[in-house]
């Protein structure tokens, strides 16, 4: 059973920083693209970043400058260092990674998941 547990969430007053971090465990052959989207509340779930297995990294508008995303490849750990952040930063924080995983078959496949979310309020 492949597993994203995110962590590190929490409330933070505005213009601070706050790193989180995801961890995938479970059985697979590897991590391939991994990236942190964030629902806000009534709104949709948005996407933030992602970052390649070759160390790529993209961003939404709304996180470039103020959101770096990394990775551990060997710990199986994905981050997001947040800072400068606002009020509209608030929101929970989902990891989302696509694993390669063997098939009974021998065959290996590509699976995306999400793990259950992390929430970051940023208030004073």
């Amino acid at each position: 059973q492949v597993q994203l547990v995110e962590s590190g969430g929490g409330l933070v007053q505005p213009g601070g920083s706050l790193t989180i971090s995801c961890a995938a465990s479970g059985s697979f052959l590897s991590v391939d693209a991994m990236g942190w989207y964030r629902q806000a509340p009534g709104k949709q779930r948005e996407f933030v970043a992602s970052i390649t297995s070759g160390f790529t990294t993209n961003y939404s508008d709304s996180g470039k400058g103020r959101f770096t995303i990394s990775r551990d490849n060997p710990q199986k750990m994905g981050y997001m260092q947040m800072s400068s952040l606002k009020a509209e930063a608030t929101a929970v924080y989902y990891c989302n990674a696509k694993i390669i995983v063997h098939l009974p078959s021998g065959l290996v496949k590509t699976n995306e998941y999400w793990g259950q979310g992390t929430q970051v309020t940023v208030s004073s």
